[in-house]
């Protein structure tokens, strides 16, 4: 899979220092033919990237969490503009411009609820990374940075939306690399950036 590197720091995760530029720092990059797949400790709504991911609500009208956070950053013509946009349907994206944060545009993902696995939840949220990136595509954009989208509030368990997110994510590049050049992996604390560095390993990149 191309030149993988890893640091060797390990990085504690701290809400007060989460804007810190070690904590954006990468914890693991590998390649995926000409993108480069990063694993980040960081407050995505800080990230230099064209796009990053919203874990958002079907109303696309804001809420907690990741969604909160960027709706804070961005500031309020975002959800004017979200306001026109009519929802979106779960394992769906929408995408939105980013007017005050450092990324050009947000795309608004909507993961499922958990339900114990028997409502098809890892399909709709493996849709929301699939969609995100065609998205990205669509507009020319040749970054773009994920949180850990439904493991939240939504309640589906990290370690499996990990899998799901990496696996996703390099299959659709690996299939059709849609002229992407950087995608990152934006973790909110230690424990799941573990996760996604265990799906990593679990695909044979490190």
């Amino acid at each position: 899979m191309g030149e993988v590197k890893q640091s060797r720091r390990n990085i504690r995760f701290n809400p007060k220092q989460i804007r810190s530029s070690v904590m954006t720092s990468p914890l693991l990059t590998a390649e995926i033919g000409e993108a480069l797949l990063d694993i980040r400790v960081a407050d995505i709504t800080t990230l230099d990237v064209a796009a990053i991911v919203n874990a958002a609500n079907r109303s696309l009208l804001g809420g907690g969490g990741v969604d909160g956070a960027i709706h804070r950053a961005a500031g309020p013509e975002l959800l004017a503009e979200c306001r026109t946009l009519g929802g979106c349907e779960t394992g769906s994206a929408k995408i939105t411009r980013g007017y005050r944060l450092k990324s050009r545009h947000v795309i608004h993902a909507v993961g499922p609820v958990w339900n114990g696995g028997g409502s098809d939840e890892e399909t709709l949220l493996a849709n929301c990374y699939r969609s995100a990136l065609d998205l990205a595509a669509a507009h020319s954009l040749t970054s773009i940075a994920y949180p850990a989208i439904s493991t939240g509030i939504y309640g589906f368990p990290a370690d499996l939306a990990a899998r799901v997110a990496v696996g996703t994510v390099v299959s659709e590049l690996a299939a059709n690399p849609r002229g992407m050049a950087r995608v990152v992996f934006c973790c909110f604390s230690a424990e799941s950036a573990e996760h996604h560095k265990m799906a990593f390993a679990e695909l044979g990149l490190v």
